[in-house]
């Protein structure tokens, strides 16, 4: 077994980081960071220099490694103009990809994904926004809550319950393609989070849009599905967020302290560190190597997901820790707000033990018979 990159793949690695270096740079991450404003430079230039690239997801895994290693939230605003694109990809139809997809490949358009209500977030199957249908054409009213781009996207993939739940509740759901500029349709930036800044998240309120029934994606009633098949990708993108993270916190310590005057317990808590990072990558890798071959294993995803936003967490407090005053102000402090949402987005860490401890269930289950 083989486990050292592809030179294709080190290539991409390499390229994000040279980026990174002369575009994230600590200055500019404070700037947009203190006024919470998304960073349209940053996606100018990633386009320009074609940073990021869905043709390959592995180049996808390390380039986002590599930015957030550098500062999350410039890291992360320069690839979530493409946020659910791969719903297009894996269950659009050939308009939906030419209308909306290729425009957003091209960098004329911003999309997101909206999915989480104020009620409830992890409780994908039970979300009351719904679409009702008059004619040719959808209705769709209800609200969505913390929805990335929410604010600057020109449209979003949403979920809406278009029929009552048969005796399962995730029956009935369905995605639609929604115009941003619909009338009905308003967005309410959020201010004052507690990390990842340069990220627009919002507040969306929908009052009767309309719809078109060509913006319906896939099947009726297939929504929650295409949702969960696109989480089964974000989660294992979220956990190479999460590992840049907690590599950028190692690197700040390394740099920032005299690695030959540690006591015997700061040498551990490095080394403690420095483990739990390499163990994430790994993980997070072979988690991605059955996803990239088109067989996903769900248990290894929520593992990879999971366990690496907790390594984050660990990591830049350990780095604030060691680094004493110095590490109050600056790149750590920052890290370390931005590592929470880690454990939040894309599924929090208690859903993703659900999805390990229940995956173990049924693998014992099936033994048993």
């Amino acid at each position: 077994m083989n486990f050292d990159l592809p030179d294709d793949v080190k290539e991409a690695q390499r390229k994000a980081r040279d980026f990174a270096s002369r575009y994230l740079t600590s200055e500019k991450a404070a700037y947009y960071d203190e006024r919470e404003e998304y960073p349209h430079e940053i996606r100018k230039k990633a386009l320009e220099e074609k940073i990021v690239d869905f043709s390959n997801p592995w180049h996808m895994l390390v380039t986002i490694e590599e930015l957030c290693r550098a500062d999350p939230g410039l890291g992360i605003s320069a690839t979530t103009p493409f946020f659910g694109v791969e719903i297009l990809m894996l269950f659009g139809n050939e308009q939906q990809k030419a209308r909306y997809m290729e425009r957003v490949m091209r960098g004329e358009a911003i999309m997101g994904v909206a999915v989480t209500e104020p009620g409830g977030g992890s409780d994908v199957a039970g979300i009351k926004t719904s679409a009702v249908k008059r004619g040719n054409k959808w209705y769709i009213s209800g609200s969505k809550m913390f929805i990335t781009n929410g604010a600057i996207a020109d449209f979003v993939a949403m979920l809406v319950r278009t029929s009552r739940p048969d005796e399962k509740r995730h029956h009935g759901l369905s995605v639609f393609l929604v115009d941003t500029k619909s009338k009905g349709f308003t967005a309410n930036k959020l201010h004052g989070k507690l990390g990842v800044r340069a990220t627009n998240t919002a507040e969306l309120i929908l009052n009767e849009v309309e719809v078109p029934e060509e913006n319906l994606v896939g099947e009726e009633g297939r929504g929650f599905y295409y949702i969960m098949t696109f989480f089964d990708i974000s989660r294992i993108y979220v956990a190479a967020q999460a590992i840049g993270i907690a590599q950028g916190a190692l690197d700040r310590i390394l740099r920032s302290l005299d690695l030959k005057s540690l006591s015997e317990s700061q040498q551990f808590t490095v080394a403690e560190v420095a483990t739990r990072v390499e163990a994430a990558r790994m993980l997070t890798y072979q988690a991605a190597s059955y996803l990239f071959n088109f067989n996903p294993v769900p248990k290894l995803t929520s593992m990879a997901k999971g366990y690496s936003s907790e390594v984050a967490t660990f990591a830049t407090q350990k780095a604030i820790e060691l680094l004493g005053p110095a590490g109050l102000t600056g790149d750590v402090e920052r890290f370390y707000r931005d590592a929470k949402i880690m454990e939040i987005w894309e599924g929090t860490s208690e859903v993703e033990k659900l999805i390990i401890y229940r995956s173990m269930l049924r693998e014992v289950e099936k033994v048993a018979q």
